[in-house]
């Protein structure tokens, strides 16, 4: 069993959205998966009521007992995804304490660039007393293909000593439209979308 925190301090940055694509697509692919919601704004409890919880099981989890609160669900699951909360540096220090890995979504922007300094620091924290023993990479998000920041997005992040996963999200319409219908872009099949997904999922299975 596995547990997936996706975190980043700075909101809009695309981690609901990761949180219940790479949820589904694990589900889709024979796997029991539970996604935590960790934001006291509850967005994936909202997106799980839109769709009556026919996708994924929901829980919310948004209090720093985090790690003692899965300890007492997790069994039977084989990956729980954290969908992370905003701003609150004590609850992303909940959710790294419990996590195996961290997926940090990242826009192609300075901003969300600079906005993760402070949680990197929270990662190798974590990683240097326990022996690296977690996992961490960013993950592109939002991306607009072909564009100059796009490809400077890389480097800027490779500052941060952590690993950027090969494949990432593009801004598509698909993402925010599933969303809305309490779906992902797998119940909308939406095959360019669901590929990126299906890519990122493959990564994050070989971290």
């Amino acid at each position: 069993m596995k547990i997936v925190s996706i975190l980043n301090q700075k909101g809009g940055s695309g981690k609901t959205t990761l949180s219940t694509n790479i949820a589904h697509a694990l589900k889709l692919k024979g796997y029991k998966v539970l996604l935590v919601d960790g934001d006291p704004q509850g967005s994936c409890r909202d997106w799980n009521a839109a769709n009556d919880g026919n996708i994924v099981p929901v829980v919310g989890l948004d209090r720093e007992t985090l790690p003692k609160d899965l300890d007492a669900i997790k069994n039977g699951y084989d990956w729980i995804i954290i969908d992370g909360a905003p701003q609150i540096a004590r609850l992303a220090a909940s959710a790294i304490k419990a996590s195996d890995i961290v997926l940090i979504p990242v826009q192609p922007s300075p901003y969300d660039i600079w906005a993760t300094s402070d949680l990197v620091d929270l990662i190798k924290a974590r990683q240097e007393i326990t022996d690296n023993k977690l996992n961490a990479a960013f993950v592109i998000s939002r991306s607009i293909k072909n564009t100059r920041l796009s490809h400077e997005i890389n480097e800027a992040l490779n500052e941060y000593e952590l690993p950027v996963l090969k494949n990432g999200t593009t801004q598509k319409v698909a993402y925010p439209t599933s969303a809305t219908e309490g779906g992902t872009v797998f119940t909308i099949q939406d095959q360019k979308a669901s590929h990126e997904i299906n890519m990122i999922v493959k990564e994050l299975m070989e971290l």
